[in-house]
């Protein structure tokens, strides 16, 4: 029987490559997005990639944390069980925002949205059998900051990249927390830096010209962690290609992580794992 894995943000840029190279791989990918007229197109790559059928494609906006809990409902509703959960899902908006519920937007998508969706998934029936988590991070992590009286950017200037960081290293850091709630479970959560691809994160979110890494060469971290048997004993890590590379620091800061968590669930309404 092949894995099932859903790909979050899987409509273009790096995840469109992951799934396609999962999909190469004998995975069978759900893929995820906004727009319905790019997932059914990455769909039928998709399909084309597995020689084989592939599940409809999941429409939801990540800066809605209601949508969020209604992909999940809709995964159980048809019967999904996923095997693996890569949370790809990824934005910068160049202005402090709030969404609908009050929280900045970068780090409502980057964050709240993952963080939700990883927990909905673990009490819901499409995550009986899940076997890994795999947070896509960034380098930018190492430059994260992660203050939690000012989470929705209101006594600092915002800024588009410190923002951005921010979210990476909170990846990071609900990586190390998982890991260690998940350990009873036998369930694998690592994090990653996928390289940097000419996306429109990069580019319009971002300003940065071009990256030097294509997003095929920038998913091949991902797909390992997510697909590859030797990986399956792997949890708690932050890689870089196939080896470890350094966490900020605020990831070993087990105060600081625990407070963080159960900030975040209190923000998501999610229960603990």
């Amino acid at each position: 029987m092949s894995t099932t894995i859903l790909v979050t943000g899987s409509t273009d840029g790096i995840g469109r490559a992951t799934a396609l190279a999962l999909a190469r791989a004998g995975a069978r990918v759900i893929i995820h997005g906004r727009d319905a007229e790019r997932a059914i197109e990455v769909r039928r790559e998709v399909e084309s990639a597995s020689g084989r059928p592939t599940p409809e494609a999941l429409l939801a906006d990540f800066s809605s944390l209601d949508e969020v809990r209604a992909m999940v409902a809709q995964m159980d509703d048809r019967g999904d069980r996923l095997d693996v959960l890569v949370n790809n899902a990824a934005a910068v908006f160049p202005e402090r925002r709030l969404n609908a519920d009050g929280h900045e937007l970068t780090f409502a998508v980057n964050h709240l949205a993952p963080f939700l969706l990883t927990h909905e998934i673990l009490a819901s029936e499409c995550g009986r059998d899940l076997q890994r988590i795999v947070n896509v991070s960034s380098t930018a992590q190492r430059n994260g900051d992660i203050r939690l009286d000012d989470l929705r950017w209101d006594r600092r200037s915002y800024q588009p990249y410190l923002a951005y960081a921010a979210t990476k290293l909170a990846n990071v850091m609900t990586t190390v927390e998982l890991a260690r709630r998940l350990a009873s479970r036998r369930i694998a959560v690592n994090a990653l830096h996928p390289g940097v691809a000419t996306t429109r994160l990069l580019v319009q979110g971002l300003g940065a010209t071009q990256g030097w890494d294509t997003c095929a060469d920038a998913a091949r971290t991902t797909v390992w962690l997510a697909h590859a048997d030797e990986t399956r004993r792997f949890s708690g890590g932050y890689y870089d290609g196939r080896g470890m590379a350094p966490m900020n620091p605020a990831a070993r800061d087990t105060e600081l992580v625990d407070s963080f968590y159960r900030a975040s669930l209190g923000f998501t309404g999610a229960m603990a794992a």
